[in-house]
């Protein structure tokens, strides 16, 4: 009866408008009014939680070691998160690191890679992903092949597909059944090796003409495509610079968000250094019993040796390690 009343809570946590497209200056947040009301459903959630004794999974933590320990190289940012704590790892893209490799640093250091990107173009010149372009649908698949044959070694169960820029003058209609019809291929491919598929929203102020800035926009093109088992990867960060808010999201859409990334805004620095209230959502996540990862996928604000491991303080400070399943209080 309990764990009813909790999720009957979270459902009705008030949301957003979905179409909310205000810059965030200073990452302002939507609404104050919003905000506050989405914390005491947390608070409700909370102590229902605490008093039947039902407080769910919690959100584990993956270091990001594409932004994490700038000052190693790659293949020594695998012993820097182990030492930091942390038992997960994503990043962006691994292919310039050979398969077998990969897996010998994660398995010498007891780490696990959660996520990485599937092959997005030619990131050095600014592409951002190649699945909404209609001239690269060969390119498209065969970096799904790339990505699986990487996957089936390193041991990695989900992969990130980015849309990419809708060109000037180009029909997002067209981008759009370009990219399902990309997604039904490498899910197709992907499914029969347990490899699960995720779809990231990215903001438009960071990367303009980005085609899915918002999560609403990404499962409206997924149910409109009909690929379904294909799911949402949020990023916090994307969200605020929206000017949306995440818990309404979370509390609406969580069954089909299947990776979470967080970044404090402005800046996409570790929590702490902005604005986003990560204490709440964080809290909203172990309620919810979320079970899934939530990658660190930020940029440390201090620079040099040591700045990773000095930022990583927003643990502690909010009950968490990097190594840790819940929080410690």
């Amino acid at each position: 009866m309990q764990a009813e009343k909790v999720h009957d809570l979270l459902r009705t946590s008030p949301r957003m408008a979905p179409d909310t497209r205000e810059p965030v200056t200073g990452c302002r947040q939507a609404t104050v009014g919003c905000r506050k009301a989405v914390g005491h459903v947390v608070e409700q959630a909370l102590s229902l939680c605490q008093i039947g004794g039902i407080l769910g999974r919690m959100p584990r933590f993956a270091a990001n070691i594409s932004l994490l320990y700038p000052e190693y190289p790659f293949e020594a940012r695998f012993a820097a998160a182990a030492r930091s704590g942390f038992s997960a790892v994503e990043c962006q893209f691994p292919y310039a690191l050979p398969a077998r490799r990969c897996r010998d640093l994660l398995d010498r250091h007891g780490l696990r890679l959660v996520l990485h990107n599937l092959p997005a173009g030619d990131w050095a010149t600014g592409e951002r992903g190649i699945a909404c372009l209609a001239d690269r649908q060969v390119e498209f698949r065969e970096g799904v092949e790339q990505a699986l044959a990487h996957a089936r070694i390193t041991g990695v169960r989900q992969l990130n597909c980015l849309a990419g820029l809708l060109p000037e003058g180009a029909d997002p209609a067209e981008a759009r059944s370009v990219m399902g019809a990309n997604l039904r291929y490498a899910q197709a491919r992907l499914s029969p090796h347990g490899i699960g598929l995720v779809v990231e929203a990215i903001n438009t102020w960071d990367m303009p003409r980005f085609l899915l800035p918002t999560v609403q926009e990404v499962l409206h093109l997924l149910d409109r495509q009909q690929v379904p088992g294909v799911k949402v990867q949020l990023d916090f960060y994307h969200v605020a610079r929206m000017g949306q808010e995440a818990l309404p999201l979370l509390a609406r859409y969580l069954p089909r968000i299947g990776h979470l990334q967080l970044a404090d805004a402005p800046g996409r620095h570790e929590p702490g250094t902005g604005r986003i209230p990560f204490r709440t959502w964080l809290r909203w996540l172990d309620a919810a019993g979320y079970g899934g990862y939530v990658g660190c996928e930020y940029v440390p604000a201090r620079g040099g040796v040591g700045g990773t491991d000095a930022g990583l303080a927003w643990m502690a400070r909010l009950g968490y390690a990097p190594g840790s399943s819940g929080p410690s209080a």
